[in-house]
């Protein structure tokens, strides 16, 4: 593959309208993290973000709401795939902000692994169209003809993503994923200290030619002004300060406009060693491995670093040596790309600075017991002109001081705190006012419970390590698609990724009332109560091509008889006493007698609607929503309605997924068992 070359000093564009424009206003030189020559020239004017806002609510919208979840899905498999095989080009110029392969490993594969998973996610769990249903119909009247129905469809507005400097290409990536999926277009703002690699994904991203015009545009340089030209459709996902945070969510258009505004900020994560974590046990030498890497990886600048590290107090002088000795032992700081490195460099000297000046805010309360946060030891580069910090252990003088629970350090940093008990270390766990995550390393399940009750209305995210989970956790600071990503308080009040629940995130909720008949046409989903059509063939024998939404067969009935019971139970040896002990099931409350099994109905039921001839029906592949509702007795009839309820064809395969729903009924008309049968079906015969 060809991957498009980057510019020994490159001028950061934006992408607008269709079209590559250069900066707006004055331009100012971003540096090499590691060797402070220069990288890229970025404007520090603000571009169009009017235009750009206008071509995504007029083409890019439409484009993407045409579309339906698993066609949007495909296109999100294809540009992972896509991106892929642009990595290498990606680690190179990630490197000069500071990362090693290691860092570039989590920002570069972890932002293409969510679209991966975006792309699995919404082919398996979202409908064929592009109409989420939220839940089942709701009875609204006695007669089956006033429904309730929630469901989600596509915002008309524009995702506007303002990121921060640290996660260049996932920052993008984990916004963009779901918002692509739920039918919205996105406007990317990157940090402009690292928008150049940003840049460099979006660029390739484009030129592969899968994604529709306008779901993706890009501004480079300042944020001045887009939140102007939002309105009551649009959505702003915003990572950084809390301080830029507040600013952005008091602005007019989020106040008054309707614009959804969400925000991931400043977070004082904590990691907790448990009482019963000595050393020489396993959670001890765990919590330790788990606290270096935090404070190391990408130079201790996450946003899910482990800044507070609360330790028993007869163990801190324990956790400080051995936390001393793994980084004399694994860490090397120096250029990102020279041999043994596994720290790089902050992405700045003023960050730097920045981060010297927290610490010295950190010490009016803790003393450093690692590092020296005015000298280091570097490999490849000089220490001085590149932005090269020691990782810094500092332990806090009284658990209670503000300056431990209130100062973030965003960079190679921790501080070891003392507790007493766990009520007390669920109390300091709290100070932190809200965050993204916390840990519990312990093997003791009564010290897992009352941490991880105790701090969770503070936290997005608690990781339980021990153990049994250690070979397969991704750690603490590794948020996953799957999972929500966020945290109350302090930390933003977000929420972002979290599987579909960020698809839905970008959509509207909206509750119908109606007939069945109207939220079937509204919904392209067979509603109870809605018109069954009886086609002249068999809906079995009928492809994706000519089955309809409502198609329906109904086949019986059968009459249960006492033998049935008898060899079901025998043939099953389920002889559970309801089936098998007349004077037991009789003085159950819920039965007057034996009661035919409810295995053996659905069974039935299965030999009286299948049409048995092969056809373009391929497999079964489940059933789901099984409720029993009523019993059945030896000498009731039993008859079975299916109705074809959703069709799915898959994008990406000849075949597709037909929700059937069943019912079975006595003969009284009494619905006695209710379920969905899951088939996979031919496109064509």
């Amino acid at each position: 593959m060809t991957v498009t070359a980057m510019r020994d000093v490159a001028t950061v564009e934006s992408f607008i309208a269709g079209r590559w424009s250069g900066p707006t206003g004055e331009t100012t030189t971003l540096l090499d993290a590691a060797t402070s020559e220069p990288v890229a020239r970025i404007g520090t004017g603000a571009p169009d973000a009017a235009s750009a806002a206008e071509h995504a609510r007029r083409v890019g919208g439409p484009a993407l709401r045409a579309m339906t979840f698993h066609e949007r899905a495909l296109v999100l498999k294809q540009l992972a795939q896509h991106l892929n095989g642009c990595r290498d080009a990606f680690y190179d110029l990630s490197a000069r902000t500071g990362a090693t392969r290691r860092d570039s490993l989590v920002d570069v594969d972890g932002g293409i692994g969510v679209l991966f998973t975006y792309g699995s996610k919404g082919r398996r769990e979202l409908p064929g169209g592009s109409v989420y249903l939220d839940g089942p119909t709701e009875a609204l009247g006695r007669g089956g003809q006033f429904v309730g129905q929630h469901v989600y469809t596509s915002r008309h507005g524009v995702a506007v993503q303002i990121n921060a400097f640290n996660f260049p290409v996932w920052g993008m990536l984990e916004k963009f994923a779901p918002a692509f999926l739920a039918g919205v277009p996105t406007i990317a703002k990157p940090a402009s200290q690292t928008a150049y690699l940003t840049e460099f994904v979006v660029r390739e991203a484009l030129d592969s030619g899968l994604l529709p015009e306008g779901s993706l545009q890009l501004l480079a340089g300042s944020a001045r002004g887009v939140l102007d030209v939002l309105g009551d459709q649009d959505l702003v996902a915003f990572t950084g300060s809390a301080s830029t945070a507040n600013s952005l969510r008091s602005h007019r258009a989020v106040l008054e406009g309707g614009v959804r505004f969400t925000s991931e900020a400043d977070s004082l994560n904590f990691s907790l060693l448990g009482p019963d974590a000595v050393p020489g046990t396993a959670e001890f030498d765990l919590f330790v491995r788990q606290l270096v890497t935090e404070m190391t990886a990408k130079a201790g600048q996450k946003c899910t670093a482990i800044r507070r590290a609360l330790v028993p107090d007869a163990l801190l002088g324990d956790v400080a040596e051995a936390v001393r000795e793994r980084i004399a032992q694994k860490v090397t700081v120096g250029h990102p790309q020279a041999e043994g490195v596994t720290m790089g460099a902050l992405v700045s000297l003023a960050q730097r600075e920045e981060v010297r000046a927290r610490v010295a805010e950190l010490q009016r309360g803790a003393r450093i017991v690692a590092g020296d946060p005015g000298h280091v030891e570097t490999v490849g580069a000089d220490a001085e002109r590149g932005a090269f910090l020691s990782p810094l252990l500092l332990l806090a003088e009284d658990a209670g001081r503000a300056e431990v629970h209130e100062v973030e350090a965003f960079g190679p940093v921790s501080t070891l705190i003392g507790y007493g008990s766990t009520a007390q270390a669920v109390e300091l766990a709290a100070r932190g006012r809200g965050s993204l995550v916390g840990s519990v390393v312990s093997n003791d399940p009564d010290v897992v419970r009352d941490v991880v009750l105790g701090v969770a209305p503070w936290h997005g995210r608690v990781l339980v390590l021990d153990r049994d989970s250690a070979k397969e956790s991704t750690g603490h600071g590794s948020p996953l698609p799957h999972l929500t990503h966020g945290g109350p308080g302090r930390a933003g009040d977000g929420e972002e990724l979290g599987g579909i629940r960020g698809v839905l995130h970008f959509m509207q909720r909206t509750a119908l009332q109606g007939s069945p008949r109207a939220l079937s046409a509204v919904t392209g989903t067979w509603v109870p109560g809605a018109p069954r059509t009886t086609p002249d063939t068999h809906p079995f024998q009928r492809s994706l091509a000519e089955l309809r939404v409502g198609d329906s067969v109904e086949a019986g009935p059968r009459t249960i008889t006492l033998e049935d019971i008898d060899h079901f139970a025998e043939f099953s040896g389920d002889r559970f006493y309801a089936h098998t002990d007349e004077e037991a099931a009789a003085a159950n409350p819920f039965f007057e007698g034996r009661v035919a099994h409810g295995y053996f109905l659905v069974s039935l039921a299965a030999g009286l609607f299948v049409q048995p001839d092969p056809g373009p029906v391929l497999a079964n592949y489940g059933l789901e929503n099984l409720r029993f509702t009523a019993p059945v007795y030896p000498g009731d009839e039993v008859r079975v309605q299916l109705t074809a309820k959703s069709i799915a064809p898959r994008v990406d395969a000849d075949y597709g997924e037909v929700r059937w729903d069943a019912r079975l009924l006595n003969q009284r008309d009494e619905t006695v068992a209710t379920y969905d049968v899951l088939t996979l079906v031919a496109k064509t015969r």
